[in-house]
């Protein structure tokens, strides 16, 4: 398809209101939160307005001034266009210019909004011909704007069908080169596969003249295009990217010299244009509630008024920096006595806001950072280069010399000027000359089989003393016109070489080759990893092509951004519907999620790759790492499976009793349960326990530098010897760099370690249940132990209230979903009841509402449920069930949950 002229258009939106119309149907949307279907009651006017306002939005969105639509209504009880204000006896009645010509804006919804079905019946032809007659008189001055026609009927009433009168209008079509573009609401369409049932007979007459209409245009720019509305709703969620015309700009192209050499350069006019331009996701805006004070400024109760949030830049000097020469503050002694942390933060905001002081952009100077300092440039700008407009070839290279990386933007054509033919044979022949550099002579030659294309390192400036840009031009020869494609380039100060060590080199501290090491990857590894590769090759995986070969699964050109499309989908959605929780957003378009999953039959072939390579490289799951528990103002949850699960995973510390020590059993202390679990993250840890004489209690214990716990012996006749001191260890010396360590002097070895008295075996600690990924994940301050006092606890401080309704819920949850659930049934619909009245009461009903759909989740739909409890539940429904409105409004809060969904909660399976 030829590319358009981005914007220039004028789209007119024919509209039937007619009363059948105002038929209402049932519209299917997505589904619910639980997957129950749901669907809503819309006209068939609704429907088709949907579908205008997501046309306009687009155009709004696109925010081009020369992207303008109208809107005209046939079937209207009144009568009001330019053709019957001009000639009143014609059969354009009831047809009315509703919406004059112009650029959309946030109005223009609006009043589409306000259009209702009327009691008139209308003729679609008459309103054609207006829509025509229409666009002549605007356009008369804009001969080269596009001109477009939507026309959106449900062909429910008769028509006066006169040869003479379609056939007009179909020539209008045509001299005048409209796009045609019929929407019928309910109409036949084979590619979606639909069609009505017990349609009437006027309906398939219209259908089949609207086919007729279609057919006899001729002279068209495109073909007219007939389909049902459904479909024309789906399509405007498939992700498009518009080929549009880009502004040809005049610029000169320069070989050599002209000023000190003319006879030796050339100069060649030539026109540039884009040809890629990247697209960005739409920017959000920032908006703040705005609270209306009356003339006492008071805040007034009322509806609250948001507002737009502006950027503002103000020039400030802190004076609590130090300056140069004052001296570093960490040199004085007396300057880190106060500390800044136990300041209060009131005084530090007053002290940082006196330290503060605006300046006036009228008393600033522009600068430029060099270095650690600043050089002030009172002119704001340097002299710069003296440069001329234009693009200047400086070298040539080889195609096989430029890499990929070295692209720094979008795409640009170079073309000759299309008026001066002198230009166009100039550069046709550059452009050959550049495409094939060597004779056939002197291929043979250098010995190779075909051409290296040459490539232009060039300097383009856009303007006289404007700031050069680096580049290449690189040939393209297309069927019917040559042309150079310029792609931005880095200077060569900008280009950053890394050196580094090849992977597979590694020596130790000898300076020896090491070719066996755990960082180096053996050969069976190597060939699992080639294999692995080989089985994800997407090549050959797409559909069949003419020929029965396989194709690509995977085109570039076929792969949307889904941060564009999708965000650009809920923007029109959320502007054309009344209400988001009755008309959810739509799933995204097929086209947007095709590659979202590889093919079935390449995760097949990988399968067996993906076990070769987890048995060659040994892959384990690697434990979750247990978060510190920070000192919160809150209260922690006291879970007993926090700390524990690692002692019990890894086995029980083993204590190290000092030498000639009594051995016995004894407790273990925190100090011991916490080196465990640093040694199951892989920390090296050493505890020292002493065994006490039974006949006096422990003594408490003492800290030490490193906050661990140590108990020292007593005895009643004389104290225990205390241990031998042992020599630090020695370095490691090892040839392959190993964890080995050796003795620094050949001739005397390190002195043996000392003996050591055998520890007394740990008491079995008893099996517990694995933690959830759920609570490792998330910090709860509600526990699984004892929910409901823990939530207790919490909600009494008052500023944890949401948290702990949270937790609460799912600690509930957990409880119904671990094994052995009945036993704690009667503890669950306690904190259960406490729960709802507590939601209730503190504005909670969301969360209480969303807790009960997640109870029953968990126990109707996962594996293995709790279908006993749900019963059990649904006993107590009149206690335990959702708020709906009716309660709501006695309690003054807001639910979404009707009587009737209340009653059928519990209900459904």
């Amino acid at each position: 398809m030829p590319a358009e002229r981005a914007g220039y258009t004028v789209t007119m939106f024919l509209v039937d209101v007619s009363p059948s119309m105002g038929t209402m149907s049932s519209v299917d949307v997505p589904d619910g939160p639980d997957g129950e279907p749901r669907s809503v009651h819309m006209s068939r006017l609704e429907r088709a307005l949907q579908f205008v306002k997501l046309k306009i939005q687009e155009m709004i969105f696109n925010g081009r001034k020369t992207d303008q639509c109208g809107v005209l209504l046939f079937g209207t009880d009144d009568t009001n266009n330019i053709v019957y204000n001009k000639e009143p006896e014609t059969a354009s009645q009831h047809v009315t210019e509703y919406i004059p010509i112009g650029t959309p804006n946030a109005k223009t919804l609006a009043m589409i909004d306000e259009i209702k079905p009327s009691t008139t019946i209308g003729d679609p032809v008459n309103a054609l011909v207006v829509g025509i007659e229409t666009q002549n008189v605007y356009l008369k001055t804009k001969k080269t704007w596009t001109r477009r026609i939507v026309l959106l009927t449900d062909g429910e009433n008769p028509l006066e069908i006169d040869d003479y009168v379609w056939k007009s209008a179909a020539h209008m079509i045509d001299k005048n080169a409209v796009y045609l573009t019929i929407v019928g609401v309910d109409f036949d369409d084979d590619e979606i596969d639909f069609h009505e049932e017990d349609k009437s007979h006027v309906k398939r007459t219209n259908e089949s003249f609207f086919h007729t209409l279609i057919s006899s245009l001729e002279n068209a720019p495109s073909p007219a295009i007939l389909g049902t509305l459904a479909l024309a709703l789906q399509e405007l969620s498939r992700p498009d990217i518009k080929q549009t015309k880009s502004l040809l700009l005049s610029t000169t192209l320069r070989i050599g010299n002209p000023d000190d050499a003319k006879e030796t350069s050339v100069e060649i006019g030539v026109k540039t244009s884009k040809c890629t331009a990247v697209v960005r996701p739409k920017s959000w805006k920032k908006f703040g509630k705005r609270v209306p004070e009356d003339s006492d400024g008071k805040a007034e109760q009322g509806k609250a008024v948001w507002a737009e949030l502006h950027p503002r830049a103000d020039w400030v000097i802190d004076k609590s920096e130090p300056r140069e020469g004052d001296g570093d503050p960490a040199d004085d002694p007396d300057a880190m006595d106060v500390d800044e942390e136990q300041k209060p933060r009131a005084d530090k905001g007053k002290d940082k806001a006196q330290d503060i002081q605006v300046v006036e952009k009228e008393n600033l100077i522009r600068g430029f950072r060099y270095g650690a300092t600043h050089v002030p440039c009172p002119d704001g700008q340097f002299p710069g280069l003296e440069t001329k407009k234009g693009i200047e070839i400086c070298a040539f290279i080889r195609q096989s010399k430029w890499r990929r990386d070295w692209a720094m933007g979008e795409v640009q054509y170079v073309w000759a000027d299309p008026d001066r033919p002198n230009a166009q044979v100039a550069l046709s022949s550059l452009v050959r000359a550049m495409l094939a550099p060597d004779t056939e002579a002197e291929l043979t030659t250098k010995g190779k089989s075909r051409q290296d294309p040459l490539m232009a390192i060039v300097r383009w400036v856009h303007r006289d003393g404007a700031d050069p840009r680096i580049g290449v031009l690189a040939p393209c020869a297309f069927d019917a016109v040559d042309c150079l494609l310029f792609v931005p380039a880095p200077f060569a100060d900008d280009v950053r070489r890394y050196t580094f060590s090849p992977l597979m080199h590694l020596v130790n501290r000898k300076g020896e080759h090491i070719k066996t090491h755990p960082f180096l990857p053996t050969d069976k590894q190597m060939a699992a990893m080639d294999d692995f590769v080989d089985a994800m090759d997407l090549e050959g995986m797409g559909e069949e092509d003419e020929d029965g070969a396989r194709t690509s699964w995977f085109e570039p050109q076929l792969s949307y951004n889904p941060a564009i499309h999708r965000i650009k989908q809920a923007l029109f959605h959320a502007a054309v519907v009344p209400d988001l929780r009755t008309h959810p957003l739509p799933p995204p378009h097929p086209e947007l999620t095709k590659y979202f999953d590889p093919p079935r039959a390449v995760r097949k072939r990988a399968r067996g790759t993906v076990d070769a390579c987890v048995r060659a490289f040994v892959i384990k799951e690697v434990p979750k790492r247990v978060a510190r528990s920070r000192k919160d103002d809150h209260v922690r949850a006291k879970d007993d499976e926090d700390e524990p699960l690692l002692i019990d995973r890894f086995g029980p510390a083993k204590p190290r009793v000092p030498q000639n020590a009594e051995a016995g059993p004894g407790p273990s202390t925190a100090s011991a349960r916490a080196k465990a679990a640093q040694n199951a993250r892989g920390v090296p840890v050493s505890v020292k326990v002493e065994v006490t004489s039974p006949k006096r209690p422990p003594p408490p214990p003492a800290k030490n530098d490193d906050d661990s716990s140590v108990t020292e012996p007593e005895s009643d006749d004389e104290p225990a010897p205390p241990p031998p001191k042992r020599p630090p260890p020695p370095p490691a010396k090892n040839d392959d760099d190993s964890s080995v360590t050796e003795p620094e002097s050949d001739d005397e070895p390190a002195p043996p370690p000392p003996k050591r008295a055998k520890p007394a075996p740990a008491p079995p600690s008893p099996p517990r249940s694995p933690l959830p990924a759920s609570a490792t994940a998330v910090r709860r301050i509600v526990g699984i132990d004892s929910p409901l006092k823990d939530f207790r606890r919490n909600v009494q401080s008052g500023d944890l209230v949401s948290k702990a309704v949270e937790d609460l819920a799912w600690a509930l949850c957990e409880i119904v979903r671990r094994p052995f659930a009945s036993r704690r049934a009667g503890e669950v619909l306690e904190a259960m009841g406490e729960l709802r009245d507590f939601c209730a009461q503190e504005d909670e009903v969301g969360a209480w509402n969303r807790f009960l759909h997640d109870l029953k989740r968990a126990c109707l739909r996962e594996d293995p449920g709790n279908r006993p409890f749900w019963t059990t539940l649904g006993k107590n429904r009149r206690r335990l069930g959702l708020i709906g409105v009716d309660e709501a409004d006695t309690l003054g809060v807001s639910s979404e949950y009707s009587a009737e969904d209340v009653q059928k909660f519990y209900d459904e399976k």
